[in-house]
């Protein structure tokens, strides 16, 4: 799911998103709650007229923007007060309250609101977290009154694998729609992540989706759909364009190094997407350093369309029961970031809770 946390794809059009073949985008409670207000989108027909996105969209309950405010937010059984990153002011952010705050913004999936706890932290807090994101979500389903809406539950529990799978159950139990997995690629090692992952879907309901949430890197949301996973968000590919880093099947390139400067071949030559089809490198390698805005929405629709395309290869592999060698043969060619830049791209998006 393309990441539109205020409405907005950054850089592209609702047009461009429907050809890159985007069937569903995200966009964010806590920012709409903030700017412009509910009110003013449910006043506008919802957020499929204010934004003419027509399509699917899914509203986060913002439980991730206001955990990382941490320093401007109290945490208390009721729920969550916190003060604007906008201009200080305070609000009150309650399981009743986001829920109605979604449904005035009309999106087809809202989610519970949930406590993200930090990593890493002690386990006896990370449990103390998960029973309050418990309480909040059996709370959020009793605010919920528009059918039209499907409400999904948060999985939480941190690096713990007992956790995971108690979380996992208990909301199992309240027989959700669907369920997101939270709390993931915060900063923890890929074999933490795996682990807990694996432990939260060993428990939750075959035949509903589960959403893990924050996760875009190409060679994690693979192994993501050979453990389960139906559905992913992230600002990864969209922010990585801003910045002139674009995925190819090699792995990521900086458009912006010199290197580039004469190349007249497309960023990927396979790729379907309006940038490759009509554009070189060079030409974006000019763009970005040019300053040229341009830049931003080229690379932002190769970016798209590379993991939404990819996704969808996936999708035709486990429809072949071909899933496993379809990520082997990706994984083969593919380099992924290293390790350092991964955990710097992670504190970049805790830190930067309005992008």
């Amino acid at each position: 799911m393309p990441v539109g946390t205020q409405a907005t794809v950054k850089a592209v059009t609702p047009g461009e998103l429907a050809e890159v073949g985007a069937r569903i985008v995200l966009a964010n409670t806590y920012h709409l709650y903030l700017r412009p207000g509910a009110e003013v989108v449910e006043r506008a027909g919802g957020l499929h007229e204010f934004m003419q996105w027509h399509g699917p969209i899914l509203t986060d309950s913002g439980g991730f923007q206001v955990f990382s405010l941490s320093a401007r937010r109290k945490i208390t059984e009721d729920g969550v007060r916190f003060r604007s990153h906008l201009d200080g002011s305070e609000h009150l952010f309650t399981p009743e309250s986001v829920t109605r705050v979604q449904e005035r913004l009309g999106a087809d999936i809202i989610m519970a609101f949930d406590e993200c706890a930090p990593y890493p932290a002690e386990k006896e807090y990370v449990r103390e977290a998960m029973e309050r994101t418990h309480a909040w979500a059996e709370r959020c389903l009793s605010a919920h009154t528009r059918q039209d809406q499907a409400l999904f539950g948060i999985v939480q529990g941190g690096v713990w694998p007992d956790l995971r799978r108690q979380s996992a159950r208990f909301l199992g139990s309240l027989d959700f729609p669907g369920y997101g997995i939270g709390g993931l690629s915060v900063g923890e090692e890929k074999g933490q992540m795996a682990e807990a992952l694996e432990a939260a879907i060993s428990e939750l309901p075959e035949n509903r989706p589960r959403y893990l949430m924050g996760v875009g890197a190409p060679e994690d949301v693979l192994d993501s759909i050979v453990a389960g996973v139906d559905m992913f968000d992230c600002v990864l590919p969209t922010r990585n364009a801003r910045n002139g880093g674009l995925f190819t099947p090699a792995g990521r390139l900086n458009i912006r190094n010199g290197s580039f400067r004469e190349d007249l071949l497309p960023v990927q030559s396979d790729c379907d997407c309006y940038t490759c089809r009509n554009f070189t490198r060079a030409y974006l390698h000019h763009l970005f350093r040019a300053e040229e805005l341009l830049a931003y929405t080229l690379a932002t629709v190769h970016n798209l369309r590379f993991l939404i395309a990819l996704v969808e290869r996936a999708r035709g592999a486990v429809l072949r029961g071909e899933l496993s060698d379809f990520r082997e043969r990706f994984l083969e060619g593919y380099s992924p970031t290293d390790p350092e830049a991964r955990a710097m791209n992670r504190r970049r998006r805790r830190a930067a809770v309005w992008d």
